[in-house]
């Protein structure tokens, strides 16, 4: 077997013998790019007065509100993160912003974290006025979940914690940044990578 198809067969199984430096290249070799690298937000503009920091070993924000819009555009990719929110936190992530200085659900695909959203057809898992989630919508509060992102042309797929919650075709936004959203509550993100298709 080739050592990187080994190293990325190891990754995807956890085997925890692998160094730093194995790991890196693996990821590598599955075209995974991290953006979050818990040193600095190089990676990141910020949008909004959200009091994002990097502490124990996460971003988190508790006040304010806004954005960090990722400094490149994309158009197919997918995107892997790891976010934790308190049960009353306003977050998600937004893709294909069409102007990265003003994300919103008009201007970008809105795919909310957002437990107790007044009309739930679009709470947590759901794309916002796209692609609501069904009934009764998973909960993310008070730990950590894995969310899924996979937009391929008109294709735009959301699962959370394997679980799929969104699978829907939709066109009106081709390309553009995607944005680590704070609304409210206490909301961290880790291991935050995309993948471009």
């Amino acid at each position: 077997m080739k050592k990187k198809t080994y190293l990325a067969a190891a990754l995807f199984l956890g085997a925890a013998a692998l160094s730093p430096v194995e790991v890196a290249q693996a990821q590598d070799n599955t075209g995974w790019v991290t953006l979050l690298n818990l040193s600095n937000l190089d990676n990141w503009n910020r949008v909004g007065d959200a009091n994002w920091t990097l502490t124990d070993g996460a971003l988190q924000a508790n006040a304010g509100g806004g954005h960090l819009v990722s400094k490149e555009s994309y158009g197919n990719f997918q995107i892997r993160a790891e976010i934790w929110v308190d049960p009353e936190a306003n977050s998600g992530i937004f893709i294909r912003c069409a102007n990265g200085a003003m994300p919103g659900a008009d201007s970008c695909y809105e795919v909310n974290i957002y437990d107790k959203r007044p009309g739930q057809e679009f709470a947590t898992g759901a794309i916002v006025n796209v692609a609501p989630v069904k009934q009764p919508p998973p909960q993310a509060g008070n730990r950590w979940n894995v969310l899924e992102i996979t937009a391929r042309g008109a294709q735009l797929t959301v699962t959370l914690n394997g679980e799929q919650t969104v699978n829907v075709q939709d066109m009106k936004h081709a390309r553009g940044p995607f944005t680590l959203q704070y609304g409210g509550g206490l909301v961290k993100f880790r291991d935050v990578k995309i993948r471009p298709l």
